[in-house]
């Protein structure tokens, strides 16, 4: 096993000015800022990130990337404060969830796709490629959008990138759907199937409604 220096403390990240900062392997630092956080590894560290797993930058947020250093060390990790059974199984789990291609490059295991939320995004948009879809929308809050209704901008779905994330046609649609049938449909929504009605273009999309005090 290739051996790795302890690194000074980080005063900065990506995220902010470092607030608290605990080194739970050589080289691999859990930070802390005011607004967000996640896993600092070293320049050495990093180059030894294996490929499938590694990012192009050394940080590795909170939320869904800190588990790809944990997989990728994990028997460093084991026994540390973030090497628990249950937050090994966590990693793996968040890695299974948020990057199912790389969890599988790396493991030589398939995902399911009800075990990953990229990949149920991924089959939902590859299903209406090609289709007209809602895709920012604003409430009754509006002033152009009734009470009661939904407003909304509708796009062709043309493809789905690895992450699930959808791209779209330029030419673009303004419209309006009922409230309770937009509630009751989950994404993507296709337009034919809310019933909405095309309107013009709002001067200020944005701009709410002045409501007289009950």
């Amino acid at each position: 096993m290739q051996h790795f220096a302890n690194t000074p403390r980080p005063a900065e990240s990506i995220w902010g000015r470092v607030q608290t900062a605990t080194e739970v392997i050589p080289g691999a630092w859990f930070v802390t800022t005011a607004s967000h956080g996640g896993m600092i590894l070293s320049d050495e560290r990093q180059a030894a990130m294996p490929e499938k797993l590694r990012l192009d930058s050394r940080s590795y947020e909170e939320d869904c990337n800190w588990a790809l250093p944990v997989l990728a060390f994990e028997p460093e990790f084991a026994g540390t404060t973030m090497g628990t059974p249950d937050q090994l199984q966590l990693a793996r789990d968040t890695v299974r969830c948020w990057h199912p291609d790389r969890y599988t490059a790396f493991t030589g295991e398939a995902v399911p796709e009800n075990q990953s939320y990229v990949l149920k995004e991924r089959a939902k948009y590859q299903q209406v490629i090609g289709q007209v879809i809602a895709c920012s929308a604003w409430g009754d809050w509006a002033q152009w959008v009734p009470d009661g209704m939904i407003g909304f901008v509708a796009r062709e779905v043309t493809g789905v990138d690895h992450l699930g994330h959808a791209s779209y046609a330029e030419a673009e649609q303004w419209m309006l759907a009922d409230k309770g049938r937009w509630n009751a449909m989950e994404t993507p929504r296709l337009v034919e199937a809310l019933g909405a009605t095309i309107v013009d273009k709002p001067a200020s999309p944005s701009a709410q409604k002045v409501r007289n005090a009950a």
